[in-house]
């Protein structure tokens, strides 16, 4: 993790490049059933260690999600978006979910940084991954929309499938600033309902998983969105599949269906705006 592989300076290059596939509107079957009450199910990327699981349940309860990723650390492999995972992720685009970026090195925001009103934007951040797990430092603007857009590029090259003008800020950390230099690049942040918020990375000692199923199947709302992760390497009582699949199983059974973040009215506008922006300057959507 030390050590950037080649795919990982491969894509960074692609961006300094000044290309990227981003936003590409993929078509997907049509759903025969209406969905009037949608929740939509996100999951960003951690250890791995439940993948296969969370894969299982979601295929069994045909329940289509988004995923926000990044490249972390995982129990087996050499990380969540390096080879020994690819086939994982062609698996999920094949079933037809939804994939957007979480930050290469699953970046952390820290504060704004001062600046004239002439200067461009930077940011103190901290990523979690990397070459420079754990340092502090000061990024330019430019500087995070590449590492938004070389996730989204490595999702591409594994998938074959363009990636949604979004993206997750590791820990819902932002600011006005970072917003804005975001979208100057061409993606949308995307948080979780306060009800959404599943509760996988909190200590199951104090948050057992009955506990954080009975909340979420009494506060969850249309139109939520709803956030959980691939394996989080602190909580010792593993969220999914325990709460994953009788939560799934509840939300149905009170009427709820799933969508993926493509199908969401606050993004949709705006990922037909990006796509259409693509494809006005000749970059055809991967299919």
């Amino acid at each position: 993790m030390r050590h950037a592989s080649k795919w990982v300076k491969s894509a960074l290059g692609v961006f300094a490049a000044g290309f990227g596939l981003v936003g590409g509107v993929i078509a997907q079957p049509k759903d025969t059933v209406p969905c009037t009450q949608p929740l939509y199910l996100t999951f960003d990327t951690g250890h791995m260690g439940v993948a296969d699981e969370i894969a299982r349940v979601l295929k069994q309860q045909q329940v289509k999600a988004t995923f926000f990723a990044a490249h972390e650390p995982t129990k087996v492999g050499e990380g969540s978006l390096g080879e020994h995972w690819a086939p994982w992720w062609r698996e999920r685009a094949a079933e037809g979910h939804a994939f957007a970026s979480h930050t290469l090195d699953h970046v952390y925001w820290q504060r704004d940084l001062p600046g004239g009103a002439t200067e461009a934007a930077s940011f103190q951040m901290r990523p979690s991954a990397g070459a420079q797990a754990g340092k502090s430092s000061v990024w330019t603007a430019q500087q995070y929309c590449q590492q938004i857009r070389a996730a989204s590029l490595r999702l591409t090259q594994i998938t074959g499938q363009a990636t949604l003008p979004l993206y997750r800020a590791p820990g819902g950390r932002t600011s006005k600033a970072l917003l804005q230099a975001a979208e100057q690049c061409g993606y949308r942040h995307v948080g979780w309902a306060p009800a959404g918020f599943l509760g996988d990375e909190l200590p199951s000692d104090r948050y057992p998983n009955t506990q954080l199923l009975n909340q979420a199947l009494r506060q969850l709302r249309r139109g939520d969105i709803l956030m959980a992760h691939l394996g989080i390497w602190s909580r010792q009582d593993p969220w999914a599949p325990a709460v994953l699949e009788p939560l799934l199983v509840g939300l149905k059974a009170r009427g709820f269906c799933f969508k993926t973040l493509r199908d969401h009215p606050d993004y949709q506008g705006w990922i037909q705006a990006q796509s259409a922006g693509l494809n006005a300057i000749g970059a055809s959507p991967v299919r």
